[in-house]
């Protein structure tokens, strides 16, 4: 059943021009992303109204994946049907991507005072960006002590068990504890009736075939990877478990690539955090950075062919999941067993996140005072003196730059 609109169904092209716009002037990550969207499209355009809008939001928080490329997904959706949520996609991604396999070509031959210096700075300025993600989730996804003891032993999960295995079990078990002791926490969702119809063009047909090819290639890949030793597949799995699994985006998926890739040996920790601070300072959605491990990653084709894979993979779950749960999302928004889910999961994140603050990303990049020192001006220019991350980003390379000079 085709949706009711404001206004008539629109072309691809048009949504590709709005979002090539966004994509190469949205800085300051998926919360501000989410705000150039409502102004670009819902103030400006009149694409659809502000309760359609936030409907919109809140279906992708619920989801795993990247939250602000989902909603520019279902808005691409919403004008111009399929061709229009593709186009949505690749305009607000490919000027990030294209930027950061460039930088993956350049950072190869970085040597010398310089070149170190600048990687040092970027692999810095990483403690700060991330230490300031933990705490802005926490007042909002971690406000109250069931919320923050979940969080807290989400991160001794975390840091205890090995890899991924610990990330998923903390999840579970704060979405477990979230179902027990949430429920009475927060407002429920606000009443949108015709919200969800009017958004979604999907027939429930089609969402259930989502559903299903997301969990095939879920459970599938890995017995794939293991009958045919394939590196592309192996690359392939593992960003598509880390996009499966990530709530909120933005920075909470470091934790999930850092053991795929990292504990693998696939990338060394200080190209890993080159990649992640060189990210901050360039438009777009974070999860491009997978743009940048596909690219140094040594299992795989690497190159441009490598920076495809990791970049398809990392956001094809949250893409089959948003298009799958559309049909359905009315009723299960309502359903309180589901809002204390995601509360105790979301909580976990906060604990998951900050786990990785402390390995890998204080411990590889903060290995004298000078550094602690760049870190916490860093952290200050962010909080503060609220710097936008490209320009903090751009202060810490200079200031690792001056590190390298003076030692």
């Amino acid at each position: 059943m085709r949706s009711a609109q404001a206004g008539p169904r629109r072309s691809a092209w048009e949504v590709f021009r709005v979002f090539l716009v966004l994509g190469l002037t949205s800085f300051g990550g998926p919360v501000a992303h989410l705000g150039y969207f409502r102004s670009a499209l819902v103030e400006r355009r009149k694409w659809l109204g502000d309760r359609e809008y936030a409907e919109l939001v809140a279906l992708c928080q619920f989801l795993p994946g990247p939250a602000s490329s989902q909603v520019g997904f279902a808005l691409g959706l919403h004008r111009a049907g399929f061709h229009g949520a593709l186009a949505a996609f690749a305009a607000f991604t490919l000027p990030s991507a294209v930027l950061l396999v460039a930088f993956a070509s350049g950072a190869a031959v970085f040597s010398g005072p310089v070149g170190e210096g600048l990687l040092t700075g970027l692999t810095i300025v990483a403690v700060a960006i991330v230490a300031q993600a933990v705490l802005g989730m926490a007042r909002t996804l971690a406000p109250d002590r069931q919320r923050a003891a979940i969080a807290a032993a989400a991160a001794v999960a975390a840091l205890l068990l090995p890899g991924s295995a610990g990330q998923i079990t903390a999840l579970v078990l704060g979405a477990l504890a979230g179902c027990l002791f949430c429920r009475t926490q927060g407002e429920p969702a606000a009443a949108a009736p015709h919200a969800a119809v009017r958004l979604s063009p999907v027939r429930r047909s089609l969402g259930i075939a989502c559903l299903s090819l997301f969990a095939v290639l879920l459970l599938g890949t890995p017995l794939l990877v293991l009958v045919t030793g394939s590196g592309a597949l192996a690359l392939f799995e593992a960003f598509y478990r880390a996009g499966s699994l990530v709530f909120g985006g933005g920075h909470v998926v470091l934790p999930l690539l850092q053991a795929g890739t990292v504990e693998t040996g696939w990338v060394t920790g200080q190209e890993f955090l080159t990649g992640y601070g060189a990210a901050q300072a360039v438009p777009g959605p974070l999860f491009t950075v997978a743009a940048f491990l596909g690219a140094v990653s040594a299992t795989g084709p690497g190159g441009m062919l490598g920076a495809g894979i990791a970049l398809l993979a990392i956001f094809l779950p949250g893409f089959l999941l948003l298009v799958g749960v559309l049909p359905f999302w009315e009723a299960l928004r309502r359903r309180v067993w589901a809002q204390a889910v995601m509360r105790g999961a979301n909580a976990a994140v906060v604990g998951i996140l900050a786990a990785a603050l402390y390995m890998p990303v204080f411990t590889t990049a903060i290995t004298g005072p000078g550094a602690f020192s760049l870190a916490v001006i860093c952290f200050v220019l962010l909080i503060a003196w609220k710097l936008p991350p490209w320009a903090v980003v751009l202060a810490g390379a200079a200031g690792g730059l001056v590190l390298e000079l003076l030692a």
